[in-house]
C-alpha cells in the first residue's frame, strides 16, 4: 500500500478534528478554511484508492457498490443533521441536494466520463440491460419524490400529506433494495464490465483480506472525512456565495460537488482505462442511493419530530430533471458512446449551473 494512502486519511480526520474544536476570527477562519481544503484534496484520491482495493478484492459490481452506499449514508447523516439543527429554515434541503446530485451525476460526472473515456479510445462500450434498467429505477425514484410533491392537492405548497411522505419513503426504499438485489444477484452479469486485456487492474493479483479490512476502514475514515470537510467550508462557500449575489440554491450545489468527489474521480478512472460500465455502475447507482436512503431518512426525521419538509421541484428544475432523462435515455439506449454524447451532458450541466446563479 502506498504511504501517501495511509497518511492522507489520517491528516485528513486530524484536520477535521481541529476544525471542529478551534473557532476564531477571520484570519483564523481563512486560515482554517485553507486547510481544509487542502486536507479535502487529499483525502479524495485515498477514497477512490482504497475504494478500488475493497473492489478488487470483492469484485464488481460489490465494489462500486461499497463506494457509493457508503458515501451516502454519511450525506445522509449530514443531511439529517442539518435539519434537525437548522429546523424550518432546512425544509428544501433534502430536495435542494437530492436534484443537484441528480444533476452533478447525470450531466456533469456521465458527460465527463463519456468526454475522457471518447478521446482517449473513440468510443466505448457498456452493457445496455443494466444501465437502462438503473436509469429506470432513478425516473421512477426521482418522481415519486421530487415531481409529484409538486402536482399533490391534498397540502398546499409542493408538499406531501404525512401518509404520502410515508409512501414515497417506504416505496424508495423498497425500489432502492430490490435493484441492489437485482444489480448483486439476480442479474449480476447485466453489470460486470467487459475485460480489457490493456487494464493492468484488471488482471492484478487481489488484495489480501486483511489489506483488504484495512483499505475498508481508511475508505471510511476518507468519506467522512471529505463529507465533514466539505461541511466545514460551507460557511466560506455561504460568505463566497453572498458576496457574488448568488442565490442560496448555489451553496447546496457547492457542498454537493464536494462531497461527490471521490466517486467522480473514481468514475473518471474507469472511464480512461475503458470500463465505462463500470463508470455508469459508481455514477448511477450513487444517484439511486442517494434518493433511496435519504427520501426515506428525511421522511423519518420530518414526522417524527415534526419538521417541515419541502420536496416539490419548481418548474425549471422539473424543465431540467425531463431534459436530463431524456438525453441520458438517448445515451445509455444504444451501448456505445462517444464525445458526441459527452458534449450534450455537459451542456445540460452547464445550463443547470448557469440558471442556478441566474435564475
Amino acid at each position: 500500500m502506498p504511504r501517501w494512502t495511509l497518511l492522507a486519511p489520517i491528516v485528513a480526520a486530524a484536520v477535521l478534528a481541529l476544525v471542529s474544536l478551534l473557532t476564531g476570527g477571520p484570519g483564523l477562519a481563512l486560515a482554517l478554511a485553507v486547510v481544509s481544503a487542502v486536507a479535502l484534496v487529499l483525502a479524495v484520491p485515498a477514497a477512490v484508492h482504497h475504494a478500488e482495493v475493497v473492489a478488487h478484492r470483492i469484485g464488481e459490481p460489490f465494489g462500486t457498490l461499497v463506494l457509493a452506499v457508503a458515501i451516502t449514508v454519511i450525506e445522509v447523516a449530514l443531511i439529517v443533521s442539518l435539519m434537525v439543527t437548522g429546523g424550518a429554515q432546512k425544509d428544501a434541503l433534502a430536495r435542494d441536494t437530492v436534484f443537484a446530485t441528480i444533476m452533478i451525476i447525470c450531466n456533469g460526472v456521465v458527460g465527463l466520463c463519456l468526454l475522457v473515456g471518447g478521446l482517449r479510445h473513440y468510443e466505448q462500450a457498456f452493457r445496455v440491460e443494466g444501465a437502462i434498467s438503473a436509469l429506470a429505477y432513478l425516473i421512477a425514484l426521482a418522481t415519486l419524490s421530487l415531481v409529484l410533491p409538486a402536482f399533490t392537492t391534498s397540502t398546499p405548497g409542493p408538499t406531501y400529506t404525512v401518509a404520502q411522505l410515508a409512501f414515497a419513503g417506504v416505496a424508495s426504499l423498497v425500489l432502492w433494495a430490490v435493484f441492489v438485489f437485482v444489480q448483486t444477484v439476480r442479474h449480476r452479469d447485466y453489470f460486470l464490465p467487459a475485460v480489457d486485456t490493456a487494464d493492468e487492474q484488471v488482471h492484478a493479483a487481489p488484495p489480501s483480506a486483511r489489506l483488504a479490512r484495512t483499505s475498508f476502514a481508511l475508505l471510511i475514515v476518507c468519506l467522512v472525512a471529505v463529507v465533514g470537510l466539505a461541511k466545514s467550508l460551507a460557511p466560506a462557500i455561504e460568505r463566497a456565495v453572498a458576496a457574488a449575489g448568488a442565490p442560496e440554491t448555489v451553496i447546496g450545489i457547492a457542498i454537493a460537488m464536494l462531497v461527490l468527489l471521490p466517486e467522480t474521480w473514481a468514475a473518471l478512472r474507469a472511464a480512461r482505462a475503458n470500463r465505462l460500465q463500470t463508470s455508469f455502475n459508481l455514477a448511477l447507482g450513487s444517484a439511486l442511493a442517494s434518493i433511496g436512503l435519504t427520501i426515506p431518512a428525511v421522511a423519518v426525521v420530518s414526522v417524527w419530530l415534526h419538521l417541515p419538509l419541502v420536496l416539490g421541484l419548481g418548474a425549471k428544475d422539473l424543465v431540467l430533471l425531463a431534459l436530463t432523462f431524456v438525453i441520458t435515455s438517448i445515451t445509455l439506449i444504444t451501448g456505445r458512446t462517444t464525445v458526441m454524447q459527452a458534449a450534450v451532458h455537459l451542456v445540460v450541466f452547464a445550463a443547470f449551473l448557469f440558471l442556478a446563479v441566474v435564475p
